[in-house]
C-alpha cells in the first residue's frame, strides 16, 4: 500500500464508503484517491500506474456513480472515491495516430489535413478542456492547428500529458495530443532556429566525449538522481 494511503486512514475518524471495482464491492475510506482505494482493496497496480501525481497521464480512469447515467473520466492518482462509485480500469483510449514522414510534409493546413482531417470538424464545445487535468486550453490549439499556426500551437499544447481525456469527450472523435504532437514537431522541424549547444552536445554524445558520464549517472542509486536533479542548472 502507498505513504498516501497510509497517511490518510485513521479509521476511528474518517467515513468509510461503499465503491465497485469491476463490480466487486469494498468498503474503503473516503480520503483516498481511486488509486489508493484500489490498493486498500487489495489490488496490486502493475500497470496504468506511474508518477503518482497526475504528471505521467497513465492512470486514465472510466468511472460511474450509482444512479448516474453519465460515464465519467480521471486520473486515479488525482480523483477522489465517493460512495457508490463504479471503476472499470481500460489499458488506454483507443486513438488514430497518423504515419508520416517528416521530411515529407511541410508546416501549412493543406498538408496538416491530410494528416488530421478531423482537426477541422471541430465543434467549439470545449468539452476537451473542461476535462483536461492539465486545464490545457485543449480548444484553443486545436483552434490554431486548423489556422496552420503551428508556433501557438506547440506552446499552448507543451504541457499535454497524452492521457486521452480529452479524447474520451470529443464528439467528433478527434485525437487531440496525436494532433497537437504533429504540429510540435512540425514547428520544431521547420519554424525553430536550430540551436548550436543542442548540436554541440549531440556530437559530443555521439563521438563518446559524455560515455563516463552518462556511465555514473545509471549507475547512480536514487539518492544521487534526486540531488543531481535537485541541484541541476536550470536555463532561465
Amino acid at each position: 500500500m502507498s505513504e498516501a494511503a497510509n497517511d490518510t486512514i485513521k479509521k476511528d475518524t474518517i467515513k468509510m464508503v461503499d465503491i465497485y471495482i469491476m463490480g466487486k464491492k469494498y468498503h474503503v475510506p473516503e480520503t483516498l484517491t481511486i488509486m489508493d482505494a484500489m490498493e486498500y482493496a487489495g489490488y496490486q497496480l502493475k500497470r496504468g500506474v506511474g508518477c503518482r501525481a497526475g504528471f505521467c497521464g497513465a492512470c486514465a480512469t472510466v468511472y460511474r456513480m450509482a444512479g448516474d447515467y453519465e460515464l465519467k473520466v480521471g486520473l486515479a492518482c488525482q480523483t477522489k472515491v465517493e460512495d457508490g462509485i463504479y471503476l472499470a480500469q481500460i489499458p488506454f483510449f483507443p486513438a488514430r495516430k497518423a504515419v508520416y514522414e517528416l521530411e515529407e510534409i511541410k508546416p501549412n493546413v493543406a498538408h496538416f489535413a491530410q494528416l488530421y482531417p478531423e482537426v477541422f470538424r471541430c465543434l467549439g464545445c470545449n468539452s476537451c478542456t473542461k476535462v483536461c487535468p492539465q486545464d490545457i486550453d485543449v480548444m484553443q490549439y486545436i483552434a490554431y492547428l486548423q489556422r496552420g499556426d503551428f508556433a501557438k500551437a506547440a506552446d499552448t499544447s507543451f504541457d499535454c500529458l497524452m492521457c486521452g481525456l480529452c479524447v474520451s469527450r470529443c464528439p467528433v472523435n478527434i485525437v487531440h495530443y496525436n494532433a497537437a504532437l504533429a504540429g510540435r514537431r512540425l514547428y520544431s522541424r521547420y519554424l525553430t532556429k536550430p540551436d548550436p549547444f543542442l548540436t554541440k552536445r549531440a556530437r559530443a554524445i555521439e563521438a563518446g566525449e559524455l560515455d563516463a558520464d552518462i556511465d555514473e549517472l545509471v549507475n547512480a542509486d536514487k539518492e544521487k538522481l534526486q540531488e543531481l536533479y535537485n541541484n541541476r542548472d536550470i536555463e532561465k
